[in-house]
């Protein structure tokens, strides 16, 4: 146990020391996003009569930057580690694979709530966002920052230098949390847009942490919750195989 804290720590640590750019930094870049989009769409774009688009835009950029965080969190951890030769410590310390695991995907959490609640604070004071429902709020942001820390872990072990790693973000990540109805509800969009969004597990994460907010929701948050489990089951699943064979890091 204190070798896992001691991981948990040392990973908390290394986020919060560098808090103007691993916190402050997308904390700013985000409600720059919220400025530009409220000032260019606010009268053009509405999604309901009782919401305005600025409003609506709140919880998908509080989610797309916890998500984003959660993994570069974990990911630029285990990629410094190996571009600095240091990983095989991990295997030589006492941890199990499974107090690994669980140390960077709870440091990962802990950044990609930070950040959202960062967020939050900040669109209260000026834009006074509805909380229908804290319960569902918490259960989004905690499975969609776990599931995305684990999978961050995955990308670090198997990235061997940080240009591995950027693409990864630049070509999946990105992609796929900005085609996730941040900026837009996916009953908008042409039937073979929406069908495509449904294969994308990102959507629901922020489908479902929006209806913690404004009680509606695409999909039944139930359904999206379920979802984000078995995916999470699946990704913590693979990650620990890859922890306990030791792959890419045995050499």
């Amino acid at each position: 146990m204190n070798g896992f804290l001691t991981l948990l720590y040392k990973e908390l640590l290394r986020f919060w020391k560098v808090g103007f750019q691993t916190l402050f930094a997308p904390i700013l870049s985000t409600l720059l996003y919220l400025l530009i989009f409220s000032h260019v769409l606010e009268e053009q774009a509405r999604v309901s009569p009782s919401v305005t688009y600025t409003v609506f835009l709140i919880p998908g950029l509080v989610m797309m930057a916890m998500l984003q965080n959660a993994f570069a969190n974990s990911s630029s951890s285990l990629i410094q580690s190996t571009v600095s030769g240091n990983h095989i410590f991990m295997l030589l310390s006492p941890l199990s694979y499974q107090e690994i695991f669980t140390a960077y995907v709870l440091a990962s959490v802990v950044r990609g709530l930070i950040v959202g609640l960062g967020i939050y604070v900040v669109a209260v004071v000026f834009f006074e966002p509805p909380l229908y429902s804290l319960a569902w709020i918490i259960a989004f942001a905690l499975m969609g920052t776990a599931l995305l820390g684990a999978l961050g872990i995955i990308a670090g072990i198997w990235a061997e230098k940080f240009e591995h790693l950027a693409a990864l973000q630049n070509f999946a990540i990105l992609p796929l949390t900005f085609l996730s109805g941040v900026f837009y509800t996916i009953s908008s969009l042409p039937s073979f847009w929406r069908g495509l969004s449904y294969l994308n597990p990102f959507f629901y994460m922020v489908d479902g942490f929006r209806y913690g907010f404004f009680h509606s929701s695409d999909v039944s948050p139930y359904l999206s919750l379920g979802i984000l489990m078995v995916c999470f089951l699946a990704v913590s699943w693979w990650t620990l195989r890859m922890l306990k064979a030791g792959y890419k890091i045995r050499k």
